[in-house]
């Protein structure tokens, strides 16, 4: 389950963004879309995960924030003998929506598609 207390707490000042970028980058990866997001490699690593922020709009309810997420992905050899590729990762990046309620603080994460 993905909270955000802090960012519902700094919802309305000038810190929002910040403290939710932070909230975001604290998130276990395996709670965000990073893998169903690659375009172009094979499997998703969110170690170094990086947030912007694109668009804040609000509901009665919720807190809408969509996000560009960085990160990497990973292009694995087959581990033959003769493979001549070995592992290396590449920049992916991935564009989400994170609703927010804003009395609980749970929130959900959409991948958005192009």
């Amino acid at each position: 389950m993905i909270q955000f207390p802090a960012s519902i707490a700094a919802w309305h000042t000038p810190d929002f963004t910040e403290v939710f970028k932070a909230e975001v980058k604290q998130l276990d990866s395996d709670l965000l879309p990073l893998q169903q997001g690659l375009a172009h490699s094979s499997s998703a690593n969110g170690a170094n995960l990086g947030v912007t922020v694109l668009n804040l709009t609000e509901t009665p309810d919720t807190i809408q924030v969509k996000a560009g997420l960085f990160y990497s992905g990973i292009i694995a050899g087959c581990s033959c003998a003769d493979d001549p590729t070995t592992q290396h990762e590449v920049n992916e990046y991935c564009e989400v929506r994170f609703s927010i309620n804003k009395h609980s603080g749970e929130a959900t994460v959409t991948l958005l598609r192009d």
